[in-house]
């Protein structure tokens, strides 16, 4: 296939560097992590960065417009696999996410949020409007419950509010009118009673260890104690790699996930956290960067969904584990383990180059 030279003069060679720098810095961080653990997930999260980056250069060859003609078989497709994983799905823990597939182990609410955030941006595309009303949300509104229920039910609030979290985000990109937006805030903070009503007992313990994790020390308020415990002893410069004593005598749990940013921050202080920060945040510029300067309308709509999903994702997890949210498993994005997470980023960062590189093609 023939692709023409000005699409290979568009690369964004600092989103690239920056992805990269992410990938090394998380593949370090797993080396330490599996040293703690006692597996070598880093050779498995190798293999993932591998696959997904073959995938990401597969989706930087098509033209991405092609996704929103086809966002219907999308849609269908995520509330298939959504389905499936109900009915022949891996349980571990009492959650019902992953289908077995041999060689892997498919988590689908991790490619949900990337399909879902096509879907949506497709949507507010073809809606060409300066400001959106609350007649206008319904038909998305409709199309992102089914999935959010779906994946509250396996139970996995952590990502089904995430799913609503870019929703959100995608709806404010498409310039909400402000009385929509105060009735929308309205109806959210009154519902609340109800949401705490359907949690799981074990969720709403979360949010109660959240909010005084020292009520139960030894039991669910262990995670948050021993990871700001992990944090706040790196101090400046950090004890050094593979020499951070909460992780390594295995008081941290999850470190090669949830917690995986508190293993760094342990063993690399502060000016390592703040390093690992500004990569992210650099990616997230380019980002941003080419949502903004996109000539076509689904293009933008499509990086900011799938930035937002980024961002939300690192934000919500960093804040995890210093205890400012409580802990709602949310990976932290191309650091924490896991095959499913680790190729829908970076797929979902091929289709932010792909529409970068194309940008140059398209009128306004």
């Amino acid at each position: 296939m023939m692709i023409d030279q000005r699409i290979l003069k568009e690369i964004d060679y600092v989103l690239l560097l920056s992805l990269l720098s992410i990938m090394v810095l998380g593949f370090i961080n797993l080396w330490s992590a599996s040293t703690a653990a006692g597996y070598p997930f880093q050779w498995k999260q190798l293999q993932w960065y591998l696959v997904g980056t073959v995938l990401m250069v597969g989706v930087m060859v098509f033209d991405y417009r092609q996704l929103s003609k086809y966002s219907l078989h999308l849609y269908v497709t995520t509330i298939i696999l959504l389905i499936l994983v109900m009915v022949i799905g891996k349980s571990v823990q009492g959650s019902q996410r992953w289908i077995p597939l041999g060689f892997f182990n498919l988590q689908p609410s991790e490619p949900a949020k990337l399909l879902l955030a096509i879907v949506i941006s497709s949507y507010f595309a073809q809606e060409e409007k300066e400001q959106f009303g609350l007649k206008d949300l319904i038909k998305p509104t409709l199309l992102i419950t089914l999935p959010f229920i779906l994946i509250f039910k396996q139970p996995d609030l952590g990502t089904a509010l995430l799913i609503l979290i870019i929703y959100g985000s995608l709806v404010l990109y498409a310039r909400l009118k402000w009385g929509s937006l105060l009735t929308i805030v309205g109806a959210l903070l009154c519902a609340f009673p109800l949401v705490w009503k359907l949690m799981k007992p074990y969720q709403r313990k979360r949010v109660e260890i959240f909010l005084n994790p020292e009520a139960d020390p030894f039991g669910a308020g262990w995670h948050v104690i021993q990871s700001k415990i992990a944090v706040g002893s790196g101090q400046l410069f950090g004890k050094g790699f593979m020499k951070g004593s909460q992780a390594q005598l295995n008081f941290l749990p999850e470190v090669h996930t949830d917690f995986a940013f508190s293993i760094w921050s342990e063993e690399w202080g502060f000016i390592g956290a703040v390093l690992l920060v500004s990569v992210y945040f650099l990616l997230l510029a380019r980002c941003l960067h080419i949502a903004h300067n996109t000539r076509d309308r689904f293009g933008s709509f499509l990086v900011f969904g799938i930035t937002s999903m980024i961002f939300w994702q690192m934000l919500i997890n960093i804040c995890m584990v210093l205890g400012l949210l409580p802990v709602v498993g949310i990976p932290l994005p191309l650091v924490s383990y896991g095959g499913s997470s680790v190729i829908t980023t970076l797929v979902g960062i091929g289709l932010i180059l792909n529409v970068r590189m194309r940008r140059s093609l398209f009128q306004s």
